[in-house]
């Protein structure tokens, strides 16, 4: 088996592409972020390598020799392919984002809402990820989250959307009941934050234990207890009363929603994209929601 010829190092090669097409090492040092003198080395290797000059060197200009011609039209060539191949990788990634969202936000907030986003976007898809724990976004698997906390992770951009804030819901049939021996659905530490804002212990008569709060707002509608929840995320619920609200004390954790994507990704025209809309929609979302906001105590017990 004939042993093909070692390629020289794509550093020299791409030293060489940029003098070529650009006739200096100024300017291949320019577009490629760095020196002349760094320039000149990777050609000067590649000519050892190769044992072939490719350059005249003059005062003030270098031309390329007969066989720097021959191979330079080659290398550009194949370089061009190569520019336009990421070039067509990058438009197809800016094409689908892959988003991941809370399990209540995506289904109860996000998810009704999406449709606004492909009509004013439709040259991007949407892949929505929802899960309650929070996604690697460094990993490149996913382009942005809708997380919950203060807004502050390491490598990670953020915006603000929505406050974090939550009341007894229930169906009308249960409204004025007594919360002190209802079943209560919905997580116990909302559960205990809230009753701490209202001075009283935290009552252990909990119904049925779900995954998320949009499946205890599914239970409460059935009629199995009362919830504990967004008045926010639930407001589709109370403007049609399938929910109202059990008390009216609105109690708030101090956290908020918000969008998250990593830092290096800030030029990214899709996340960019999704950001503008999803701001004016959580605009919009406070500005229906401003009584229940307004009204929020904060309990961080």
């Amino acid at each position: 088996m004939v042993e093909q010829p070692r390629l020289p190092s794509l550093a020299a090669i791409g030293a060489f592409e940029a003098a070529a097409r650009l006739g200096s090492f100024a300017a291949a040092a320019r577009e490629l972020g760095t020196t002349s003198a760094s320039v000149s080395y990777h050609i000067r290797q590649l000519e050892r390598q190769t044992g072939v000059p490719l350059f005249r060197r003059f005062a003030h200009r270098v031309v390329l020799t007969e066989a720097g011609r021959e191979i330079a039209g080659t290398t550009i060539q194949a370089f061009d392919a190569l520019r336009g191949s990421f070039m067509r990788a990058a438009a197809i990634d800016e094409g689908r984002l892959v988003l991941s969202a809370l399990p209540t936000f995506g289904t109860s907030w996000l998810i009704p809402r999406l449709g606004r986003f492909r009509a004013a976007h439709p040259e991007i898809a949407i892949e929505l990820d929802l899960s309650p724990e929070p996604r690697d976004l460094a990993a490149g698997h996913v382009d942005a989250a809708i997380r919950n906390g203060h807004g502050q992770w390491p490598g990670l951009r953020t915006a603000p959307l929505l406050p974090s804030i939550f009341l007894p819901l229930c169906p009308p049939a249960l409204a004025g009941v007594d919360l002190e021996s209802a079943p209560l659905l919905g997580r116990p530490d909302w559960w205990t934050r809230w009753f701490a804002a209202l001075g009283r212990p935290v009552p252990q008569h909990f119904g049925i234990a779900l995954a998320d709060e949009h499946l205890d707002a599914a239970a409460a509608i059935a009629g199995h207890g009362i919830t504990i929840g967004s008045p926010i995320l639930f407001r589709a619920e109370l403007e049609a009363g399938r929910l109202v609200p059990a008390h009216d004390l609105v109690v708030g954790d101090g956290r908020s929603f918000w969008l998250a994507w990593p830092s290096g990704r800030q030029g990214s025209r899709k996340i960019q994209a999704f950001r503008a809309w999803i701001e004016v929609e959580a605009e919009a979302e406070r500005a229906a929601s401003s009584d229940f906001i307004a009204r929020s105590i904060l309990c961080g017990q």
